[in-house]
């Protein structure tokens, strides 16, 4: 879209634009795209512009705060009327009876789902395919638009809608919005409803917004959290801020550009605020056992409850075998959470933000890993994508935001990190960033051009 959700708010409120004309453009803009990069499950063309219709027949569509925005919604959570696939054909297929109620809240403020979008198979991997194709990023369709909310990275990158939902277990949100260059909050836990208990990955995941201004995806925040409030966007001053290119597992590089966005970053943050470096203790095993033991245990509640697992791609049979074999054995309990979250709180008491990598590694190629073993997916997301899971293991609040772009033209985002409630002011210090350097909204249009 050539217009951000909070413009196309705006025109709609003004009635310079109608949410109609909004809505066509952005159907307009997915049949242009769709082809190329496959982000999309479901197109709603019919259902989208009669819910557009309906707002432009309201009187109060100056109270909705997103008026006419076309927006995207993750494949994993209920849109009333169309199926939830997760990703797999071993979902039900039924059409979903109510909305999820982060769709409510959306819709109730005026925007306007036009479709769903492209996961891998429930969730679970840095990379988005399935049985229903391999969705390509933007910037560079040989490369993954990341996952698990890719599909929704890809339809905001590649300009079809301004903002998209997406849900962060593990990484969902900042690790596709890094890959896209995008802005991606996940919210610390309890600020956003979830849903089923099921789905919550023992309380990882968290719904958040992906867009391309940090504006836009405040204002998005804000209707999801139903704090009104969070829409305004404050720069804040004099924070305590720490950067860090360490990873959080042992052993595990960083590329350079990666380890440069950071140090940008740093570099641009200083005599506005008080910057030093210094690396949060992660524990030894906080990588190979504790992320591990809860990302695969709740993954497989996620399968049991909503799908046939025989039917599940051989790699995820595998994974649920390994949740089922952790649950029995008591190993996803809360001890390591617990040593973890208390050094992070310890570090974090003369720290107001810490800036990390967001990825170790340019995003993996494009292409279905799906036909790959289980070992082989684990150890390409493990290299490329380590920095967010330690935040969801402890539920804080964690955000992605575009930091340049490497030799190659492909976009470099670091990762902001803060304490329990410090989501405003994460979206404060991005604004900074983005008014002091600001960065591409989408990918350029020559991105179908032979790349590395």
């Amino acid at each position: 879209m050539e217009q951000t959700a909070t413009a196309i708010a705006a025109a709609v409120h003004s009635g310079t634009l109608t949410a109609r004309t909004a809505v066509e453009q952005a159907l307009h803009r997915i049949e242009q795209t769709q082809p190329a990069f496959n982000a999309w499950q479901v197109i709603r063309h019919e259902a989208a512009l009669a819910e557009a219709d309906a707002i432009d027949a309201r009187d109060d569509r100056r109270s909705l705060p997103l008026a006419g925005v076309p927006i995207a919604i993750k494949d994993n959570i209920a849109v009333a009327g169309e199926p939830m696939r997760e990703g797999s054909p071993a979902s039900n297929a039924a059409p979903q009876p109510t909305d999820h109620e982060v769709v409510r809240r959306l819709r109730a403020a005026g925007a306007v789902v036009v479709g769903l979008t492209r996961v891998p198979e429930l969730c679970i991997w840095g990379a988005t395919d399935s049985a229903f194709g391999v969705t390509r990023n933007p910037w560079n369709p040989q490369r993954t638009p990341g996952g698990s909310s890719g599909g929704s990275a890809a339809a905001v990158a590649s300009g079809a809608v301004p903002v998209a939902h997406g849900n962060d277990g593990m990484g969902s949100i900042r690790i596709p919005a890094a890959c896209c260059g995008l802005v991606g909050l996940k919210p610390g836990h309890g600020v956003v409803p979830v849903g089923a208990p099921h789905s919550g990955w023992g309380g990882m995941s968290e719904n958040g917004p992906i867009a391309t201004t940090v504006d836009d995806a405040a204002l998005m925040f804000s209707v999801m959290a139903d704090d009104p409030d969070a829409a305004t966007v404050i720069q804040p001053t004099a924070l305590r801020i720490a950067v860090s290119t360490s990873a959080p597992s042992l052993a595990t590089p960083v590329a350079r550009a990666w380890a440069e966005a950071v140090h940008r970053t740093g570099d641009l943050l200083r005599g506005r605020h008080l910057v030093r470096s210094a690396t949060p203790r992660y524990p030894a095993n906080l990588m190979t056992t504790t992320a591990l033991a809860l990302w695969t245990a709740g993954a497989a509640a996620d399968a049991h409850a909503s799908t046939e697992v025989t039917l599940l791609e051989r790699r995820n049979r595998v994974h649920v075998r390994i949740g089922d074999a952790v649950e029995k054995r008591g190993l996803a309990n809360p001890t390591g959470r617990e040593v973890w979250r208390r050094r992070a709180f310890d570090f974090f008491a003369d720290t107001d933000v810490l800036i990390t990598p967001t990825l170790a590694q340019p995003p993996i190629k494009s292409r279905r890993w799906g036909e790959r073993g289980w070992l082989t997916s684990l150890i390409a997301n493990a290299r490329y994508a380590p920095f967010a899971a330690p935040w969801n293991i402890i539920g804080w609040p964690a955000m992605n935001v575009p930091a340049g772009l490497d030799a190659h033209g492909q976009p470099v985002c670091v990762q902001l990190v803060g304490r329990p409630g410090s989501e405003r002011t994460l979206l404060g210090l991005a604004a900074t960033i983005e008014q002091v350097r600001p960065w591409p909204r989408t990918a350029p249009a020559d991105a179908l051009r032979p790349l590395r």
